[in-house]
């Protein structure tokens, strides 16, 4: 039987077709289903400052683009809208307005549904609040900072030269401005810095700028770093010496090149490719590309989308994150053997570390502001929210903590094996990456544009235990 709900013939006597018919338009032109059209347009959310989380008890500033100039806007939670009256687009069709959360406001991703008349069409999107953590701890941490290039982005040690090394590339293709430095561990003091070649002009005649550089790995074996050039889809080699070029790779050998790890006592770099579901493998001792392990994500219809990498070296074992599901992956890579483990609430997931110990691993996801504890099995142990938009981290065994840098709320947080914060500190605009040595972490940082005081620098903290 059907679930529609049934109407009741009315007969109408004395009334006329003509009258039937004017009462019909009118109708018509009375009913709330107009003529409906497709939902156009972009909303975004920021904290009072540009770049800046939202967090409860603070100014939301919500901004549109791409609506129709003139159209009429409004945005609800449930059923209540968040402004008085509709904001209207400009003729360019864009509108911005700033909106107080309430402080009892709950973390997560909250669900906001955008109406528009003229012409009439709705939409969701998501408004992330971020938790906000006080800072704390801060001296169970010694730490020192210096400035280094534009466009930090990720930090190595290589002991083989006693270095860190780090890579820069400011703007988006064809980017002319990248760099490798090397940098005195203790001092923080750059040692080097080259430019990288030169690379081929894009496939639409462009200009291809320069195989600016992004991750970086140290192979202490051969004395080099290995580098991803993510915007030309390859991977370089480096001597840690003196910076100079050992190989660069064609471009195509590595979708979207991401994180690169390196094996030395198996003579391998691995490295990821972003915008694939694979790990590219390659011969550290001849220079060739020799394999490639891929992963098959569990999530029917959805691809897994490589991130962030950790390796065991001794155990063979290489972690690893999808941005596009909820999971990780770890890979046997003696026998090829890929195990994937789901992570429930895990959205946007980017960083990973493991503990080799314990045989327990270590998941942090951008958009749910978190830290996932999991057992060797893959079961969870602890969710901790550690701050906003958290990328990155490292396992320190020594001292027994996790170490995140969150990018969106500028700060590096410490967390024990239960799950406990036990420091919170400030690390400079938009942390992005970190580096374990035997002295220490060391991280670098993003900035606001050229003048940030606090962006582009390399920071070292050495746990108090040390």
């Amino acid at each position: 039987m059907s679930n529609l709900p049934r109407f009741r013939r009315h007969v109408l006597s004395g009334v006329s077709a003509a009258a039937l018919i004017g009462l019909a338009s009118a109708a018509a032109a009375d009913t709330l289903f107009t003529r409906p059209a497709a939902f156009v347009g972009e909303v975004q959310t920021a904290g009072a400052e540009p770049g800046l989380p939202v967090y409860a008890g603070e100014t939301v500033v919500f901004s549109g683009r791409g609506f129709v100039p003139g159209q009429s806007v409004t945005l609800m939670r449930g059923t209540t809208a968040l402004t008085e009256t509709p904001v209207t687009a400009d003729d360019k069709g864009e509108f911005t307005f700033d909106y107080a959360l309430d402080a009892e406001a709950e973390a997560g991703l909250q669900p906001i549904v955008v109406v528009t008349t003229g012409p009439d069409s709705a939409g969701v999107v998501e408004m992330k609040v971020s938790p906000k953590l006080p800072l704390s701890g801060e001296n169970l941490f010694e730490v020192k900072s210096a400035p280094v290039t534009r466009g930090l982005y990720q930090v190595a040690y290589g002991a083989a030269s006693d270095a860190l090394f780090v890579t820069a590339a400011v703007g988006r293709p064809p980017v002319a401005n990248s760099s490798l430095v090397k940098i005195d561990p203790e001092t923080l003091e750059i040692v080097a810095q080259v430019s990288p070649e030169p690379a081929p002009d894009r496939a639409d005649g462009q200009p291809g700028g320069v195989f600016s550089v992004y991750g970086i790995a140290a192979d202490d074996e051969n004395g080099t770093v290995w580098t991803t050039n993510t915007r030309q889809d390859t991977v370089a080699v480096y001597r840690q010496d003196d910076l100079s070029l050992v190989k660069q790779f064609e471009p195509g050998a590595v979708a979207h090149a991401r994180d690169v790890v390196v094996d030395e006592g198996r003579d391998r770099a691995f490295a990821g490719a972003g915008a694939r579901n694979t790990i590219e493998v390659f011969d550290t001792a001849t220079m060739e590309k020799v394999d490639s392990i891929a992963i098959a994500s569990q999530v029917r219809g959805e691809d897994f989308g490589v991130m962030s990498m950790s390796y065991d070296e001794e155990a063979g074992q290489l972690f690893t994150v999808s941005l596009r599901t909820p999971e990780a992956a770890v890979i046997d890579v003696d026998s090829g053997e890929v195990r994937i483990i789901p992570l429930p609430g895990a959205v946007r997931a980017s960083g990973i570390a493991h503990d080799a110990e314990s045989g327990r691993f270590f998941v942090v996801s951008q958009l749910s502001d978190d830290l996932m504890i999991l057992d060797a099995d893959g079961a969870l142990l602890h969710d901790v929210p550690v701050g906003a938009g958290p990328l990155n981290l490292v396992f320190d065994p020594a001292s027994g903590l996790a170490i995140v840098a969150n990018r969106g709320s500028g700060t590096i947080t410490a967390v024990n094996a239960e799950g406990e914060i036990v420091a919170n500190i400030e690390g400079g605009t938009y942390p992005n990456h970190l580096a374990l040595t035997d002295e220490g972490i060391y991280a670098v940082n993003k900035s606001r544009g050229e003048n940030d005081p606090n962006g582009d620098r390399i920071w070292h903290l050495v746990p108090a235990s040390n």
